[in-house]
């Protein structure tokens, strides 16, 4: 991973986790709120319930108390009453009933079928003695009491909550009772949306985290890609500015070779030749003399054609002197000359906007990519040079018909494609661009830089 990836990750790695942190926080707070009204709310559903049961009942006694309360009582009288509390009903499941202090059932407007059955062992589902429970809560002076039964409505066993109270006079039990699964329906309804709050607090919480994210990665690239392309820049400047001082010390080098060392040996030379004239006398003892003389002449050449070559090389004066164009085709001469492959030179458009840099980069590639074909190139019986230019770009194209060669193999090899590099190095120091192209037709080298560049 880069290093500026890995800013962008230490920046967003304590952000996210502060994010987590805040959600898991949240959710557990909110988890806890929720519990907390939940238990408020049915505390209040109860308590409203039990006071509703409470007034129910009071009805109901007072409905009957005339007849409870009679000087006169017989069977007659409790018939009666019981007429009375079974039209009086809440709801659809909202009745009284009456059962006497041994389980038996004396009236139930709801389930008639159990009007006169002794229900003392009747167990819910739970195994709960229900009406045991219901005369031992009114036989304690009455009160509230909770218990399984059959919800008429429905024909479910729901959990039902009951007010029972003793009638001690006549020996009953009378009571009414509420089902509950409403309230626990108000109550799912009330975790339903509970749910829903904190599910929409979490993704707002992680909506808000990526888009923090976002912001942050996109401002580190930002900041990255400014800084990156600043120090693209600097770096293509020093480039440059090395390209220039190498190119200038070669000139230096080159002028000095040129006016210092080679004016010195052709100076030696002329000495030389002076002395050789001096020895042309036919004497016997002189000829080992004018030998030494002929030999010292012929190296002195030598030398002279090593200074001029290295001179050229370092900085083809050529270059400065008449121009790009007939740097290039003085060096498709030399190419021509020194490996007896013909060159064909072609050019087309101005070329006078060309800076300095330019045209030396310009040189180097052709004389790098001339170089490659003499030394690697197998089985090559031409090649082409061509030099155009045009509103935006210059291009030098040089193409050989040999065997061809595996680029990415080439590219890809420690120890060779150090001209291919050093090619694209320096086209990269004036915004150029190198393209290769080889196959079994030959090899193509197509270098472009922008028409005008500042050297």
């Amino acid at each position: 991973m880069k290093l500026r990836y890995k800013f962008i990750l230490l920046a967003l790695t304590p952000l996210l986790l502060s994010f987590v942190a805040l959600a898991a926080a949240m959710f557990y707070q909110t988890t806890i709120l929720a519990k907390q009204q939940r238990n408020t709310v049915e505390q209040a559903y109860i308590a409203s319930k039990e006071v509703e049961l409470k007034h129910y009942v009071k009805l109901g006694t007072a409905a009957i108390s005339h007849l409870y309360n009679a000087d006169h009582q017989d069977a007659t009288t409790q018939i009666e009453a019981q007429k009375i509390l079974a039209s009086l009903d809440f709801g659809d499941d909202g009745y009284f009933f009456i059962y006497d202090m041994q389980g038996k059932n004396l009236m139930h407007p709801r389930r008639p079928e159990l009007v006169g059955k002794d229900l003392w062992n009747l167990k819910d589902p739970e195994g709960q003695p229900t009406i045991q429970n219901l005369i031992n809560k009114a036989k304690n002076g009455g009160g509230v009491i909770r218990y399984l039964w059959e919800k008429p409505s429905s024909q479910q066993m729901v959990l039902k909550m009951g007010y029972v109270v003793p009638l001690e006079r006549w020996g009953w039990m009378m009571g009414t009772g509420i089902y509950l699964d409403d309230v626990d329906t108000a109550l799912n309804k009330i975790d339903i949306q509970v749910a829903k709050n904190i599910q929409s607090t979490m993704l707002w919480i992680a909506g808000i985290a990526i888009v923090s994210s976002f912001i942050i990665a996109l401002s580190g690239l930002v900041i990255n890609i400014t800084e990156s392309r600043v120090a693209e820049a600097k770096l293509k400047v020093l480039a440059q500015s090395v390209v220039r001082s190498q190119e200038n010390e070669r000139a230096r080098l080159s002028r000095d070779l040129h006016d210092g060392l080679s004016q010195l040996l052709v100076s030696t030379k002329l000495q030389i030749e002076s002395g050789l004239a001096k020895l042309s006398v036919d004497q016997p003892q002189k000829e080992s003399v004018s030998h030494s003389f002929v030999r010292a002449k012929n190296q002195i050449n030598e030398a002279l054609n090593e200074v001029r070559r290295i001179s050229h090389d370092l900085r083809p004066a050529m270059l400065d002197d008449l121009g790009l164009v007939a740097a290039f085709e003085h060096l498709a001469g030399e190419f021509e000359e020194a490996s007896g492959i013909p060159v064909q030179f072609e050019f087309a458009g101005e070329f006078q906007a060309l800076s300095e840099t330019s045209n030396t980069v310009l040189f180097r590639i052709a004389q790098e990519a001339l170089t490659n074909i003499h030394k690697h190139a197998q089985k090559v019986s031409s090649v082409h040079m061509q030099l155009t230019s045009n509103k935006h770009f210059v291009t030098l194209a040089i193409a050989d018909n040999g065997a061809g060669f595996d680029i990415q193999g080439i590219t890809k090899h420690p120890k060779r494609g150090i001209g291919l590099s050093n090619m694209r190095e320096r086209l990269a120091t004036i915004n150029g661009q190198l393209e290769l192209y080889s196959d079994a037709a030959g090899t193509r080298v197509v270098a472009q830089i922008p028409n005008g560049e500042i050297g």
